[in-house]
């Protein structure tokens, strides 16, 4: 296959995890940027957008759905996730992403919200694996020569990485990345690492080349790496770890309240920018409490809470760099 980044990179390798209208296009260069401060760099080796529905690319909607799939060349490799149950409209959904310039697509067979089960996609499809193979044959014919991968997770509701992760391997998608949990967990319990590392015994007794990614409640590049050598995976995707942390990775960059609530401003600037009035400000507040915490109030100065209370009652982003540059000089 060309255009295969996969094999190119070295492992184990760091995935940023897609996750609904947090890791939006600002997020994902604020994480681009931060992340790679000190060479070799210490961003993600891949970046993936927010889930998209493959039936909505195709609908009388799609123009605002694409606002999902915006992204900039800092970003890339960039992978577009894409969800659905129907093995044509995929294929279909899949020609169009090519022609947005994107590297890889992901197939998402592991979402538990129950608008994307009733549809038949994300997780359900844990149930019904005679379609989701169909859905990753679909999708790598309208994918061409850029590389398919699946996420998923262990089992719907318990482990059935036994029998769920051959019928995927059967389908030779580049990668997959398991999270380590079931549907039925969602995300109330500590993911389960040992199924991971049972995700590579079965690939490999499979004799198969698919990357195997882990992921679930990875905070740091060190926990990372541990799990990487604890389990044999390929790769490592972090979620929740980059919220409020872009430079998350960057082990050479601890950041100064003054610098996080600087970055803070940098992202909400750059979500108005790339946004403007086609996504609600409201969105953008979903980082504001990750920024802002884990500092007392002191000496005439708000604490995190304070702060954090004022600024989810600003309108736009005049009003948060007011507020920021409020606290910034009051005496510390």
């Amino acid at each position: 296959m060309k255009n295969n980044f996969w094999t190119k990179l070295k492992r184990p390798f760091f995935v940023q995890a897609p996750m609904y209208d947090v890791t939006d296009a600002p997020f994902r260069q604020m994480i681009a940027k931060y992340g790679k401060f000190s060479p070799p760099g210490g961003g993600p080796d891949v970046m993936f957008t927010e889930f998209v529905s493959a039936d909505g690319l195709l609908s009388k909607g799609k123009e605002i759905l694409k606002q999902h799939l915006i992204f900039s060349e800092i970003e890339r490799p960039i992978v577009a996730q894409l969800f659905g149950s129907n093995p044509e409209i995929i294929k279909t959904a899949c020609e169009l992403i090519i022609k947005m310039g994107f590297d890889g697509i992901d197939i998402n067979m592991g979402c538990p919200d129950k608008n994307i089960l009733k549809q038949g996609a994300g997780a359900e499809l844990i149930k019904n694996p005679k379609l989701a193979r169909e859905i990753i044959r679909g999708a790598k014919e309208g994918a061409g020569k850029i590389p398919v991968s699946v996420k998923t997770r262990i089992g719907y509701n318990k482990n059935e990485i036994e029998k769920w992760l051959p019928e995927l391997l059967a389908e030779n998608p580049v990668a997959i990345t398991i999270h380590a949990r079931t549907k039925k967990e969602m995300s109330k319990v500590s993911a389960d690492w040992t199924a991971v590392a049972r995700a590579v015994e079965i690939r490999n007794g499979l004799k198969s080349g698919t990357l195997i990614i882990g992921n679930g409640d990875v905070k740091s590049r060190e926990e990372g790496l541990a799990r990487a050598k604890e389990t044999g995976c390929d790769g490592i995707m972090i979620g929740r770890g980059f919220f409020g942390k872009p430079w998350l990775l960057n082990e050479d960059f601890e950041p100064t309240i003054e610098q996080k609530l600087k970055i803070l401003l940098e992202h909400t600037k750059l979500f108005v920018k790339i946004f403007g009035a086609n996504k609600h400000f409201d969105v953008m507040k979903k980082h504001f409490k990750a920024y802002v915490s884990g500092w007392p109030a002191c000496a005439g100065r708000d604490g995190a809470k304070e702060l954090h209370v004022r600024l989810m009652g600003a309108k736009n982003a005049k009003e948060v760099e007011k507020m920021i540059n409020k606290f910034l000089i009051s005496p510390s």
